[in-house]
């Protein structure tokens, strides 16, 4: 799952991909070449969201809307997530201004750079991709447990 960086001069790369919640908790996971559109990545990680738990009412399947910047406007996407139930709320290219988009994407940017704080995930040394993803999935993990961790003690 490596394909040619285009703003690296070629060099074989990866890609991660990633849903988070309003807290920037990683819900799922996915990691494709770098020269993959990011449109196609989107269905796959839909697909891996867990059951959420809910406080009150039974455990919900997927999330009730999802949010993208201009890289998943996209028709066949936008009535995938309506078909699923899930409401998009992804901004239109050349209509909309990615600013609106700005107070819901910081948190997977943030999210994002939790993962790029690993040091292992900033290059990648594995040639296997599930040995690639399976590092992905530990930092996320990393990420979920210094998050409950901060929770608890304030």
């Amino acid at each position: 799952m490596t394909g040619p960086n285009p703003t690296d001069r070629g060099k074989l790369g990866s890609k991660i991909h990633l849903i988070c919640d309003r807290n920037g908790l990683p819900l799922s996971l996915g990691i494709s070449g770098a020269n993959m559109h990011d449109s196609q990545g989107l269905e796959p990680l839909v697909r891996g969201i867990p059951p959420i738990r809910s406080r009150r009412g039974p455990r919900r399947r997927r999330p009730a809307k999802l949010h993208a910047d201009k890289g998943y406007d996209y028709d066949h996407l936008r009535r995938w997530l309506r078909e699923r139930g899930i409401r998009p709320r992804i901004a239109r290219k050349g209509v909309e201004s990615s600013q609106r988009l700005g107070r819901h994407r910081w948190v997977v940017e943030r999210t994002v750079s939790w993962l790029a704080g690993c040091r292992r995930l900033h290059r990648r040394y594995e040639r296997k991709a599930e040995h690639f993803l399976a590092f992905v999935g530990i930092a996320a993990i990393l990420i979920g447990y210094r998050r409950l961790a901060t929770l608890l003690t304030a």
